[in-house]
């Protein structure tokens, strides 16, 4: 019975890390998020609060004639998770919102020059599906199929939507939302081995035209390819670090249909260290730090801290 019981706090602690790190972080290889396809049982509610400080230097393409920018963007967010049963699947659905403060500083012209921006950030939603492995259980039946299972391979496939819900304005180049849409399918593959977890997740980014970007022009952008991978070591239920690595690429944009060549590039990597406070709650920190590959995009370091609750 002792053994039941760890595993049923074992499977609330599991979301003690899965507060996402994409509260509109500078690129797609940030968004470095362990744990993504775990087992969880089923009709079981998450949420989560975070607080992400980010630094950044960023390039920009020399024609907007912006040189020497700095960024320092503060974000306090929200998630919320519920789990459940769909065509005999275990299925997840998230809602992720975040209220950011930023502010900008660098040569406009070669003149000192600085702005800053607060509101709401676009909403995500996401909806994923572990299509093998992970059986759609609850309770004592999902204690007693993790009491069996040391060695375990799960195979699921989400999408990721982004929401043009945050605040933008037409004649700002800066702005916290991007006034599209972004579709990002997921496929990934998560290998656990005793106290050792291995996640690969491959995504590609599709963006909708965004028809009033900077004064009136008009903004396409090709999809960006992205890859992230992660490797936990879990001490006791609750109680785990991982380590991380993320990769994107491409993203080409055109502004009235003229190619930009604005290819980007980006690698990150993330150290995450995450303790259960209690059976139904649990406290996360986390640092990410990105550097980009080609001449415009940005360098950042962020660190975030989390706290999750389960009912």
């Amino acid at each position: 019975m002792q053994i039941v019981q760890l595993l049923r706090n074992a499977s609330r602690w599991i979301f003690f890390g899965l507060f996402a790190k994409s509260l509109l972080l500078p690129c797609f290889a940030t968004e470095l998020e362990p744990r993504l396809w775990s087992h969880l049982p089923i009709g079981t509610n998450f949420a989560g609060v975070a607080y992400a400080y980010t630094d950044a230097d960023i390039s920009f393409d020399p024609v907007l004639s912006l040189e020497d920018v700095e960024m320092e963007l503060q974000t306090w967010g929200a998630k919320y998770i519920r789990t459940f049963e769909l065509f005999g699947k275990s299925t997840r659905i998230d809602l992720t919102q975040a209220y950011q403060e930023g502010k900008w500083t660098g040569l406009l012209d070669g003149v000192p020059a600085s702005t800053s921006r607060s509101g709401l950030s676009d909403t995500f939603l996401r909806l994923s599906v572990n299509l093998y492995g992970a059986p759609p259980l609850s309770g004592k039946k999902f204690a007693a199929y993790r009491s069996e299972v040391d060695v375990d391979t799960i195979v699921g496939m989400g999408l990721v939507v982004r929401l043009p819900t945050g605040e933008y304005m037409k004649d700002r180049l800066i702005n916290l939302g991007q006034n599209r849409f972004t579709f990002r399918p997921q496929l990934g593959i998560s290998h656990v081995r005793g106290k050792w977890t291995a996640e690969v997740t491959g995504e590609v980014a599709f963006y909708t035209d965004n028809d009033d970007f900077f004064n009136g022009n008009k903004l396409e952008q090709e999809p960006t390819y992205i890859i992230h991978g992660h490797l936990i070591h879990t001490f006791r239920p609750g109680l785990w670090v991982s380590t991380s690595v993320g990769y994107d690429y491409g993203g080409e944009s055109r502004i009235n249909r003229i190619d930009k060549n604005d290819k980007k590039q980006d690698v990150a990597w993330a150290l995450g260290f995450a303790y259960p406070i209690d059976r139904h709650s649990g406290f996360k920190a986390t640092y990410i730090g990105t550097r980009k590959l080609e001449s415009t995009g940005l360098d950042s370091d962020t660190l975030m801290a989390s706290l999750t609750f389960s009912w």
